[in-house]
């Protein structure tokens, strides 16, 4: 049986592999798979299909990863959503123990801006105003329940302040074109890429990072942190590929060193670092040791803030 099995594993894969985003096209879990997308073949001998699966603040896409076989042909790009979503315990699966990390890919700053025509050049600004205009601020995120949504919420609860949260089913690109179309004054995200052209042209102001330290991507170098400005919050939130759990160890095995390969290719690490995304692998079993970590964080985050609370009522 072991050598019929080391047989089969050595021809694996025989055919492409799935990768599921929970997220529409343009959000950064996308543009990561579609990033490894191009050096799949060259590192694993079959290509990856992306497939997109937006909904539920990844709920969806994360549902049908965790319920596929768990055969090393259908994998996932997870956030740290799959941490936060069973906290919230509306979830059909329990992510953490139902997926298998393989690997964590780069880390991604919390940001928030608006359009460069609002009154406010810093958070301060921003607070002042918002305390003088209770509940008339909206703010856009990728979702219910997600780690920007929890930033945002965590924000309002340490400066004082009530602002209105607003969902995107698909993820960044919405927030983003509600943000530009003026139905929301704040945007939360994770993804400088989405911004950075419009910060650029001058449409998008950054009045700062959610970071222990300033950004060094170019053209956010200046923009100061949370602590800076006297908000005592700081996350930063990664983003990786996993699978369905029990799958064979061979398969497993030849599909995380592929993943490493891909990962660590100059030319991802390059177009990673263009889109203002620090690349910084770990590899099963660290992977698997952060996820523990940030599950025991955000449970403690999630209890303390009563976001588990605020969030049941706002779905109600």
């Amino acid at each position: 049986m072991g050598a019929k099995e080391s047989m089969v594993s050595e021809k694996y894969p025989t055919k492409p592999i799935t990768v599921i985003v929970p997220f529409a096209a343009s959000a950064s879990s996308d543009i990561i798979a579609r990033a490894l997308e191009k050096s799949a073949y060259k590192h694993l001998g079959q290509p990856l299909v992306v497939v997109n699966m937006p909904g539920g603040a990844g709920t969806v896409g994360m549902n049908e990863l965790a319920g596929a076989k768990p055969d090393g042909y259908t994998i996932g790009v997870v956030g740290v959503g799959a941490i936060l979503q069973p906290l919230y315990g509306q979830t059909r699966y329990h992510y953490p123990t139902a997926l298998e990390p393989l690997a964590k890919v780069v880390s991604s700053p919390t940001i928030v801006a608006c359009l460069t025509d609002k009154p406010w050049k810093n958070l301060n600004e921003l607070v002042s105003y918002a305390k003088q205009h209770p509940g008339e601020i909206k703010f856009g995120h990728n979702g219910l329940g997600t780690a920007v949504h929890v930033t945002g919420e965590m924000f309002a609860k340490e400066t004082g302040i009530t602002i209105k949260q607003v969902p995107f089913r698909g993820g960044e690109p919405e927030s983003l074109a509600a943000l530009l179309g003026g139905h929301t004054q704040l945007i939360f995200s994770y993804n400088p890429a989405v911004l950075k052209e419009y910060v650029k042209s001058g449409t998008i102001r950054i009045l700062g990072v959610a970071e222990e330290n300033r950004l060094t991507i170019p053209g956010f170098e200046d923009v100061p942190t949370f602590k800076e400005q006297g908000i005592d919050i700081a996350f930063n939130f990664w983003t990786g590929i996993a699978a369905p759990k029990e799958m064979p160890l061979a398969e497993k095995a030849r599909l995380t060193y592929g993943l490493r390969q891909m990962v660590n290719d100059p030319e991802f690490k390059e177009n990673m670092e263009k889109l203002g995304m620090s690349v910084q692998y770990l590899g099963p079993e660290d992977f698997g040791d952060r996820w523990i970590a940030d599950n025991k964080k955000l449970s403690k985050i999630v209890k303390e803030t009563g976001i588990a609370e605020l969030i049941a009522a706002q779905k109600n």
